[in-house]
């Protein structure tokens, strides 16, 4: 089975937390390579991220990856809370800009993640496996997709030791991406990004903030559905399974699943791989 790794978000109520330690419990039954826990913008994780990672690692044994942000985040904080995943035992840490939520007019003391990923290789090198993230789509605030191509580059010359794609449901548009960075020297492990299906119109929100193309003929097999949640589910998970085989079959070096807190929809498509 490819190596694979599970993103989860931290959760803010005592409902949230049980959500998440159900959905750990579960899907640890897979072996993951890791698990990584997001940081929500503007500093308002800087304590929910540290004590999820803690909490994941500790109570369920699971090799944690804190996501760090430059968004809102001052040069002391990041280096303090970097301190602290130290400590902790953290050896993998995902480094990415982060977006500027609305209403919000600092971006924090690094305004991009190559500024981050030096940071970190400066204030903790050789210690820290450093992920970045990539978008084979083309970021949504990208100039043109070969100024996105160059900016990821740049991530990568100042240290970084792989990488996760933002999500995607068009695996020629991964090939093409990675041959496009071989050609420029990089030679990192790319790792797909995956979303499973669970709530489609959720799903379309997801995908217009961040660039991921939903394929059209998906959008009407859905609304041919209506509300036949049983075919949905299970056509949603034939179709990520099936993404994912064509992945594994072009030589993609593992799977990243976005879980968004939830076991059975990646759990569906895993079965499928299995």
């Amino acid at each position: 089975m490819i190596p694979t790794s599970f993103e989860f978000y931290p959760p803010k109520t005592d409902e949230q937390r049980d959500q998440l330690d159900r959905t750990a419990k579960k899907l640890k039954t897979h072996a993951p390579d890791y698990v990584s826990c997001t940081f929500g913008a503007g500093g308002s994780t800087l304590d929910y991220t540290p004590e999820t990672v803690e909490r994941l690692h500790h109570h369920h044994g699971l090799d944690a990856a804190p996501h760090i942000s430059c968004i809102g985040g001052t040069r002391a904080e990041l280096g303090a809370l970097l301190t602290r995943y130290k400590a902790m035992g953290c050896r993998r840490i995902v480094a990415l800009r982060g977006d500027l939520p609305s209403g919000m007019a600092r971006t924090g003391d690094f305004r991009y993640a190559t500024d981050l990923v030096e940071f970190i290789r400066r204030e903790h090198d050789g210690f820290f496996h450093i992920e970045v993230g990539c978008y084979p789509e083309t970021h949504p605030q990208a100039e043109h997709a070969l100024a996105d191509l160059k900016h990821f580059k740049a991530k990568v010359d100042a240290g970084a030791d792989g990488a996760i794609t933002q999500y995607f449901y068009n695996a020629d548009a991964y090939f093409r991406f990675v041959d496009d960075v071989r050609k420029l020297g990089v030679t990192i492990p790319i790792v797909p990004g995956i979303m499973p299906i669970s709530n489609f119109s959720q799903l379309r929100r997801f995908s217009e903030a961040c660039g991921a193309e939903i394929p059209r003929w998906i959008s009407k097999r859905m609304l041919a559905y209506g509300d036949d949640i049983d075919s949905i589910r299970e056509f949603a998970a034939d179709f990520v399974a099936a993404l994912c085989q064509r992945l594994i079959d072009g030589g993609a070096p593992a799977l990243h699943f976005y879980t968004l807190n939830l076991a059975k929809p990646t759990q569906s498509v895993l079965a499928r791989l299995s």
